[in-house]
């Protein structure tokens, strides 16, 4: 059965509010501290809102949107959003998507709950899960939500009630709209509903917080490029640099630890939309390439039978040189700098000198003595500390 006939247009109305009134409170209180308690300041931001008002009817929206930034604290996510306007956190035509550790924020039923009426997806890192990586759900998930698996779907009438055509489900009650991670657990399957085509994706692709007394980044993980490359249509990408929730949430706070401090300058600075077409058009080019290569090969390989052309679903890779190939790595490394240097025109026009190139290499921080990105929940030999991110 084709996908918008057995799923409904959008989550049932218990479940919309909800989450509505889960991120609502949750800006509400940020935006409070952050205005309230500290100096902040949030340069670029009437640009974005221009852009999140161009996208908020569904019908405004003819692409994914992908926000990326740097990761300085556990609050990141939480106070970066709390300097938006207060309409904007229960607005559902714009609310965002985020990506979460599973071994720190879905540890139980509440947590669970929280966080995923919250728009908060659940991913496994390989440190701690063998379910973790690259190609988990998660990520097609994310790539389906950036993109539109419902082609051909109705838009419903301008009140956004289902259609009256399609069963009245919820992903709490139907096995089709959920996805599994590890074959035992069940979430609910957000690209599951045609009302959330070319959504908004927050990401922060170091993986994991990291205060530097430079302000350096760490290098960033190949799941942004997965993003950008596997997309349809190509998601627009805008980069922002965060600075100041470091201090609020340092390391070496004492106790009490759990408590954020205020009176700290904060910044938020929003950069602009990167022109797709320039940056990642050649980039996206070469992927297109190796997947024709590959399904050329495979049809070779089938004797030239239909079986051996067969398309792979969107977000969803089994051919391994696309997976683990070197061409195809090499394409992620290219993305994930080029990422990188967005957000670091972001870090430049806040007033901090270029980093060393290095920086941007999984390598240097290998070289420097720690596990793959540094000691983790302790202090670098470049003077740096880095804790699991959310």
């Amino acid at each position: 059965m084709a996908e918008e006939e057995r799923s409904p247009y959008q989550p049932s109305l218990p479940r919309r509010v909800i989450t509505a009134a889960n991120i609502g409170v949750v800006g509400f209180i940020c935006r409070t501290f952050l205005y309230g308690l500290n100096r902040t300041e949030a340069p670029g931001l009437d640009g974005f809102l221009e852009i999140l008002d161009s996208r908020e009817d569904e019908r405004g929206r003819t692409r994914g949107l992908i926000t990326v930034s740097n990761h300085v604290s556990v609050l990141d996510d939480p106070m970066m959003w709390g300097v938006l306007p207060f309409g904007y956190h229960w607005n559902p035509n714009n609310m965002r998507w985020s990506l979460g550790s599973y071994d720190i924020v879905f540890r139980n039923r509440f947590q669970t709950a929280f966080f995923n009426y919250g728009n908060t997806l659940p991913t496994h890192r390989l440190a701690h899960s063998p379910h973790g990586g690259l190609f988990q759900p998660t990520m097609t998930q994310c790539i389906r939500l950036l993109s539109d698996p419902h082609p051909g779907t109705a838009l419903p009438p301008t009140d956004l009630l289902p259609s009256p055509s399609l069963p009245t489900s919820d992903p709490f009650s139907s096995a089709t709209l959920n996805y599994t991670i590890t074959g035992f657990d069940s979430f609910p399957a957000p690209s599951a509903y045609p009302v959330n085509r070319h959504s908004w994706i927050h990401i922060f692709p170091e993986g994991m917080t990291h205060q530097h007394p430079d302000r350096i980044m760490r290098y960033f993980k190949w799941g942004v490029a997965r993003l950008i490359l596997e997309s349809e249509p190509c998601p627009d990408v805008l980069p922002i640099w965060i600075d100041g929730p470091q201090e609020v949430m340092n390391y070496e706070r004492t106790w009490p630890r759990f408590v954020p401090r205020a009176g700290k300058d904060v910044s938020v600075r929003f950069g602009e939309v990167v022109d797709s077409e320039v940056v990642w058009g050649p980039l996206r080019e070469r992927w297109r390439g190796l997947k024709e290569r590959a399904r050329r090969k495979r049809m070779l390989e089938s004797g030239g039978e239909m079986g051996g052309t067969a398309t792979e679903g969107l977000g969803e890779l089994q051919d391994d040189e696309l997976k683990y190939g070197a061409e195809a790595q090499q394409l992620r490394i290219d993305v994930t700098l080029a990422v990188r240097n967005e957000v670091l025109k972001v870090r430049r026009a806040s007033g901090l000198p270029d980093e060393d190139p290095k920086r941007g290499l999984a390598e240097t921080y290998r070289a420097e003595g720690g596990k793959e990105a540094g000691k983790v929940d302790g202090s670098n030999p470049d003077g740096s500390a880095t804790e699991p991110g959310l």
